[in-house]
């Protein structure tokens, strides 16, 4: 998979996505992860990316140009475009696997108040958020995105059934896990998880899931 990430921080991008899972993806060549300034696009001398927004309002807006030349200068016939805002659709697991599918992904992070809504119209595929809440900008949110979706390609996780396991994938929270040592602080780990009985660990497991699902999301039962 490629992915190119456009950005005005492309440091806040880097710093995370060079860890790790995501930086044995890209020395294994699973993932050709590259992130783009946008002001790179820009053709005045002070490499200006943002405006005023026509009919007042405070902020600024970014513009469509810089916008418009870059994806058009990195797209190709198998691109899927993503604006990161806040306006965007919820991110969610099974969002995660279905881009994994996609050969290239071009992200786009949105900063400011907003970015021209002809970007929006003319070029996005998709807009994404992560959450109902407001980053300061959406490089971060861009980090999360593409961690959570290159996790998900062959080879990237130690054991594939890693990904299946996770909160999400099968439509409940993941149930508690406990490593050595068995005692701790006089807090024992269930015997269950000690005996050597696969079947009854299974069945522990799912039970714990479905609890710990209804007490921290609900909704993910209805």
């Amino acid at each position: 998979m490629k992915i190119d990430i456009l950005t005005l921080f492309p440091e806040i991008c880097r710093a995370p996505l060079s860890e790790s899972m995501m930086k044995r993806a890209q020395e294994n060549g699973i993932v050709d992860l590259r992130i783009h300034n946008l002001r790179d696009w820009t053709t005045d001398k002070h490499h200006v990316v943002d405006d005023a927004p026509f009919g007042g309002g405070q902020g600024m807006v970014m513009k469509p140009e810089p916008i418009f030349a870059a994806v058009e200068s990195l797209r190709k016939e198998n691109s899927f475009v993503i604006l990161m805002t806040p306006p965007g659709k919820s991110f969610t697991q099974s969002l995660a696997g279905n881009l994994s599918k996609h050969e290239h992904l071009i992200v786009v992070c949105g900063h400011y108040e907003g970015i021209d809504h002809r970007v929006t119209e003319h070029l996005i595929d998709m807009e994404i958020s992560i959450g109902d809440y407001v980053l300061t900008n959406g490089a971060i949110a861009a980090a999360v995105l593409v961690d959570a979706v290159v996790r998900l390609l062959p080879g990237v996780l130690g054991h594939e059934q890693s990904s299946a396991d996770d909160s999400f994938s099968a439509g409940l929270l993941e149930a508690a896990q406990y490593t050595r040592p068995a005692e701790f602080r006089g807090w024992k780990v269930p015997e269950v998880l000690l005996s050597g009985n696969h079947a009854e660990i299974a069945a522990w497991r799912k039970e714990q899931a479905l609890r710990r699902t209804r007490e921290n999301r609900p909704d993910l039962l209805k």
